[in-house]
């Protein structure tokens, strides 16, 4: 009965010392993500086509944002207009960096 005792403090002691050690790592190891790659993604049509050669909106969104692709146009399915917000978008709001991205619709 002793032996259970102490295998089952053991468990809760080590558990505790890995859940302090994950909470330590979630508050320093995070990676910063560019809200710009959130945003236009939403103004993106959402299909998942692959028509443009990402893989997916969000794929095409930070191809957008990091100056990969300078063309709104690549993705097909989007309307001219949002094409036009996006690139709007992108020419007036600066990155963490302070550097707005150009792009064309």
């Amino acid at each position: 009965m002793e032996a259970i005792i102490i295998a089952v403090v053991m468990m809760l002691v080590l558990g505790a010392l890995l859940g302090l050690g994950l909470g330590i790592a979630d508050k320093y190891l995070q990676v910063e993500v560019d809200e710009r790659i959130e945003t236009v993604t939403s103004m993106l049509p959402n299909y998942n086509c692959g028509s443009c050669g990402y893989a997916g909106c969000s794929g095409l969104a930070e191809a957008l944002v990091t100056g990969e692709v300078s063309v709104v146009g690549t993705c097909r399915p989007c309307k001219a207009d949002q094409k036009e917000k996006i690139a709007e978008y992108l020419n007036t709001t600066p990155g963490p960096d302070g550097t707005c991205v150009k792009v064309k619709a």
